[in-house]
């Protein structure tokens, strides 16, 4: 853990560090559940007495992949084809969410709503208009290097801040706008379903395709036959296994990274609301903490030793 009296440089390289650290763990997961995915299927398929070989045939993995690939261009637009490649990434380097950001988050909330507290909300005013020439914010990388988070942050603060919105009109706008970012998080996840559901679908054109070349070479020899019949149910495998083995279980780990995203930020809006409801900022990030799940949850000591560290940065 950094010392209060660290540098701001000494934070955010203990911060990347850790973010390496749960990246890496994140891949070793995708990578291990992988390897487990095509090993059991291989050792049953070896150990029944099928031979490896007869399932090499790229020509349907072409089929079915290329297929779907071109289902999926049709079906989305340019934004959402784009989200979704993030959203693969992201998968493999795990969610930014975790504690070491939900730290961050409540230090810089701590030293933002305290400035208002205590100077008044005027003060915010140029921390709010511009977060990356803020104080406050650049010692927080992990919040200010995402703009998402921070742009938030802002916008929550700027209508309090302009007597545009008064604290019971707030709650509204910014479950509007979780509620926006929770739709465009669910595009990309109904594309890339629905693309695993057509993945069978896929193989069994694939298969169907081999039939007719098979109907073709009907009067060959029965070897002959039987190579072209295996080939033709390669595809219906090979299907079934890219929905269920591989793209099916990405949906569902965009769907958890999608949530934990959303958790996130009510969060943000939790402590905002409180201290606009005239919460003192201790009280109101403690309300806001109470929220958070229990793997990225800081206990009340690190919370306090929180408080500490950003009252004396």
């Amino acid at each position: 853990m950094p010392r209060a009296d660290d540098g701001p440089s000494e934070r955010t390289r203990c911060s990347f560090a850790l973010a390496r650290g749960h990246s890496h763990r994140h891949l070793m997961n995708v990578i291990a559940g992988s390897i487990m995915v095509v090993a059991c299927v291989l050792i049953g398929y070896i150990g029944s007495g099928g031979e490896v070989g007869a399932l090499i045939h790229p020509f349907e993995l072409v089929t079915i992949g290329g297929s779907a690939l071109g289902a999926l261009i049709i079906m989305t637009s340019k934004k959402i084809m784009i989200d979704l490649v993030k959203g693969v990434i992201g998968t493999i380097k795990g969610s930014p969410f975790n504690k070491v950001t939900y730290s961050e988050l409540f230090k810089c909330l701590y030293e933002l709503l305290r400035v208002g507290r205590r100077d008044g909300l005027m003060a915010l005013e140029s921390h709010v208009s511009n977060p990356h020439e803020s104080k406050i914010f650049e010692k927080y990388p992990r919040i200010s290097g995402n703009h998402h988070v921070s742009d938030f942050i802002c916008g929550a603060l700027s209508p309090v801040i302009e007597g545009t919105a008064k604290p019971e009109q707030l709650a509204g706008l910014l479950e509007t706008e979780i509620r926006v970012i929770s739709d465009e998080h669910h595009a990309p996840l109904n594309a890339l379903q629905k693309t695993a559901d057509g993945l069978p679908g896929f193989g069994i054109v694939a298969a169907v395709l081999g039939i007719v070349i098979t109907m073709g070479a009907i009067d060959g020899p029965v070897e002959e036959i039987g190579y072209k019949v295996g080939a033709a149910l390669v595809g219906t495998f090979l299907g079934i296994l890219l929905s269920y083995g591989f793209v099916g279980p990405i949906v569902g780990r965009m769907e958890t990274l999608g949530e934990e995203e959303l958790a996130f930020f009510r969060t943000t809006a939790a402590a905002i609301l409180g201290f606009v409801n005239d919460l003192p900022p201790k009280v109101a990030i403690e309300q806001a903490r109470r929220g958070v799940a229990s793997q990225c949850r800081p206990t009340r000591a690190e919370l306090d030793e929180m408080f500490k560290e950003a009252e004396a940065s």
